[in-house]
């Protein structure tokens, strides 16, 4: 099997790795613009090959000949986000930026799914979408696996335990308007809410709200390790046929009552994509939380429907 990374700065070098760090696949195709750096990563990483003991072969290249026959492809490619900038900045450029790099991508591997990376997240899935062809299962988004391993993170620094111990659930758009669930968090079976006060898991939810944002500003551009892994750990679930269920930014036809956007929700990802979106049960006010959150993302489509009629996106 065949795993493409779109873009090999910091998020697809990342993934790039961990996907062949799993030693799940025959082969890794990282794709970038610029010349002579996805071919030097690539080597770089090859000759981590025998110290790490996998045997995934990486290839860089400039060119789309070589991602042909790919099984899955990770899209990082965009601009980063820089300190000020919100990822709805973002919105016309990368639009270009992905929906290029999928057109190119999609002719030679038409039976692939698709994993998007690249912000404002949920409205570049659609851009990726619309842009394929493919079936709307086998096109998403990544940020639900970060977004919630961002807020078990926080829990396991708070109560001192494992991160393998956590389960937890958040729904809704990559950003601000995210719904975390702590009523579906435990801790070993234990809901968090017998573990922590309402206060202490408030300033959890928001700091997982802004938890991109603190790494830019800290850093002065966007995360990659968390990021990378996260699309690696989506890869594996479908390589693999696991049927792990993860939150992802999905395509809803009348789930949760919301049509036509990728928003996150939880979904069985499998050999064929998303194989099926789960329903769980939310009260009032998680219902309008998440009702806020895709009119934002459905906002963000309207501006760049907009732009595209304005002229500004190609």
């Amino acid at each position: 099997m065949k795993v493409t990374v779109i873009g090999a700065g910091n998020v697809g070098a990342t993934a790039a790795e961990c996907v062949a760090r799993k030693d799940m696949v025959q082969e890794v195709v990282m794709v970038d613009i610029e010349e002579g750096m996805p071919q030097g990563k690539a080597l770089d990483m090859m000759e981590s090959a025998p110290v790490h003991g996998f045997d995934t072969t990486i290839v860089g290249t400039n060119e789309y000949g070589p991602t042909e026959g790919s099984d899955v492809c990770i899209i990082t490619a965009g601009l980063p986000r820089k300190p000020g900038m919100s990822r709805d900045d973002l919105l016309a450029k990368n639009a270009e930026i992905v929906g290029g790099v999928t057109s190119q991508y999609a002719s030679g591997s038409p039976d692939s799914t698709i994993i998007v990376v690249s912000n404002p997240l949920d409205v570049m899935t659609y851009v990726a979408f619309q842009e394929s062809g493919f079936d709307p299962n086998r096109v998403m988004g990544m940020a639900g696996v970060l977004d919630t391993a961002r807020y078990r993170s926080f829990i396991a620094m708070e109560l001192g335990v494992s991160v393998r111990d956590i389960q937890a659930l958040l729904m809704g758009g990559h950003g601000d308007t995210m719904v975390p669930l702590p009523r579906y968090t435990t801790v070993g079976g234990i809901p968090i809410t017998e573990l922590l006060d309402d206060a202490t898991i408030e300033g959890i939810v928001e700091r997982t709200k802004g938890g991109g944002g603190e790494i830019v500003d800290m850093m002065g551009t966007s995360a990659w390790y968390a990021p990378g892994a996260a699309s690696a750990e989506m890869t594996e679930s479908i390589v693999k046929d696991s049927g792990r269920v993860l939150p992802a930014a999905a395509y809803c036809d009348g789930e949760y009552g919301l049509n036509d956007l990728f928003i996150g929700v939880p979904v069985r990802l499998g050999a064929h994509g998303v194989e099926e979106i789960i329903e769980v049960d939310l009260n009032d006010e998680e219902m309008d939380l998440m009702k806020t959150s895709a009119d934002h993302v459905q906002s963000n489509l309207d501006d760049l429907q907009r732009l595209k009629d304005e002229g500004e996106i190609g």
